[in-house]
């Protein structure tokens, strides 16, 4: 039977229209049209809210939308029953600013990542200048000393990949998925918009921005914050930070001078090892956290694209990415692979001398013709041999360095070809990786309980994508920072359980993971402060 429309000057949310690769994105409407038995006419509006693949039969690929629909006429209408599970009307989502911040409150922010800048937007939203702090250098000095690292091996350990403008994301694949579900997702991403991301991020199923794209976003979101009134200062190093009665009185910069505060928003990023080492000699409260370590692998993207389409490319068609896990069967640990970047290349991450750590970055048009992912393996806090807080830095540390000495120094990164790690006959070695790649033996590089499940892992992926193990792909050496092997621990009301007035943020306090967690915990994080200081 039939359901009633509800009444007109209604949005509605409408679900899995589909069109094949041969249909043009025109026919949406009309196609949307004959799913509710309209004429195309009473669609007034019709506005694109999500678009994905289903590629799960390759012979007929799919794109799917998500779209929102004012409709004319509704009073009258009425819902075909297969049709309404997917209509729902579309109520505004509440996302309410605390009040004004008093202007006594002195707030300073450590960091310029994803949680630091979304945390500074947030404040001037509700009204405050809060002050940020970086210690790296901004964007267009950093791109600079990134590139000579990438090119001559010359590493600065306070402007590279993970310090600086826009922190560790500024080089990545920009991705902005994630698993939280928060109201503020449509706030990150409309504030990307503003500020130079492709309008597509606001609907497509799996948005990103491209590195080369970022950069110009987070010079604009700075220009922005600037205009606002924000003290924005790089390199400006938190090296400690004074406290009075329990709480947050000062952070000392440069180890030179001290910048008084109320409520210091501290969002570090996952390789300020210092910072950790800091803090805890501050008596903040710290704590192990699990993290994963392996390899980046690369692959042809024509390949990938292969596997997952059937197709080498299509001009509908993103290129293809993965997302592979095994778990051992004794309940033991598992393998995964983490932060897929589809036409990117392999990137240098080093902030210690003599250390080789990757990861991967790819800009807007995905346009490298090489995959690539890192392929991990769980690492519990039992594994660091210590209980002390910061063991895990040490569990990192230990396993960079080896690769350095694998790599022959000048931080070309160990590699071997996939099939020769799995004890099978090498390939040719080819890798995006600068300043190069040194050819080795990487089951050396981690204990055996590492390097056994990635074997293990690897061999039930090429189980899942009939192709993944071949002499075409390189694994380099060595993924080590998936995510902070510390946490700075918080309460409820996000500030350390250790000091008043210190409130811990986004992926470097253990509390996010990629850009858009990390955006959205310093929403969180400075909606605590604004309402904190108006009480």
């Amino acid at each position: 039977m039939a359901q009633p429309m509800p009444p007109e000057n209604k949005i509605f949310i409408l679900r899995n229209t589909h069109l094949s690769l041969d249909e043009d994105e025109a026919a949406l409407q009309s196609k949307i049209a004959a799913r509710l038995k309209l004429h195309p006419d009473d669609i007034v509006a019709c506005r694109i809210t999500r678009k994905g693949v289903d590629a799960r039969k390759k012979s007929a690929i799919k794109l799917v939308y998500t779209v929102a629909l004012t409709l004319k006429n509704t009073a009258s209408l009425r819902v075909p029953d297969a049709v309404a599970p997917d209509l729902e009307e579309l109520l505004p989502a509440p996302s309410p600013l605390p009040g004004r911040v008093a202007p006594s409150g002195r707030i300073v922010i450590v960091g310029s990542g994803p949680a630091g800048m979304f945390a500074a937007l947030r404040l001037v939203d509700c009204g405050a200048a809060p002050i940020l702090l970086e210690r790296g250098r901004g964007i267009e000095e950093r791109v600079r000393d990134v590139e000579r690292f990438w090119r001559d091996g010359i590493l600065d350990c306070e402007s590279n990949v993970q310090f600086g403008e826009g922190g560790a994301g500024t080089f990545s694949d920009g991705k902005l998925t994630t698993r939280v579900r928060d109201a503020n997702s449509g706030y990150v991403l409309r504030r990307f918009v503003e500020f130079g991301a492709p309008a597509e991020i606001e609907w497509l199923a799996k948005p990103h921005i491209g590195s080369d794209r970022l950069r110009a976003v987070m010079l604009n979101m700075r220009k922005y914050l600037l205009s606002r009134g924000v003290d924005v200062r790089f390199g400006a190093k938190m090296t400690g930070i004074t406290l009075h009665q329990g709480r947050m009185a000062g952070v000392v910069i440069n180890d030179s001078c001290e910048e008084p505060c109320d409520a210091l928003l501290l969002a570090p990023g996952h390789s300020s090892r210092d910072t950790y080492a800091m803090l805890e000699k501050s008596g903040v409260a710290l704590e192990q956290k699990p993290f994963a370590v392996g390899f980046r692998v690369e692959h042809p993207q024509e390949l990938i694209n292969s596997i997952q389409y059937g197709l080498k490319g299509h001009p509908k068609l993103p290129q293809a990415d993965y997302a592979l896990a095994w778990n051992a069967p004794d309940g033991g640990r598992s393998a995964y692979s983490f932060c897929m970047c589809p036409g990117g290349v392999v990137i240098g991450c080093s902030t210690e001398p003599e250390t080789i750590v990757t990861n991967g970055m790819s800009n807007l048009a995905r346009a490298s013709g090489v995959a690539n992912s890192a392929l991990v393996a769980t690492v519990r806090t039992t594994d660091f041999g210590s209980s002390a807080p910061l063991a895990g830095v040490e569990f990192q540390r230990k396993y960079e360095q080896a690769a350095f000495k694998l790599g022959g120094g000048g931080y070309r990164a160990p590699a071997q070809s996939l099939p020769a790690f799995l004890g099978r006959k090498k390939g040719a070695l080819e890798s995006t990786f600068r300043p190069g790649v040194t050819e080795a033996e990487l089951a050396g590089i981690f204990p055996e309980y590492i390097t056994a499940t990635l074997q293990s892992g690897i061999e039930a992926f090429d189980r899942k994508m009939r192709g993944f193990i071949t002499a075409e792909a390189t694994l380099i050496g060595v993924e080590s920072r998936t995510s902070a092997p510390v946490r700075i621990v918080r309460g409820e009301d996000f500030q350390s359980t250790a000091v008043a007035g210190l409130y811990p943020c986004g992926e470097g306090a253990g509390y996010a993971g990629g850009i858009m967690s990390a955006a959205l915990d310093g929403i969180r994080v400075a909606d605590a402060i604004a309402a904190k200081t108006t009480e």
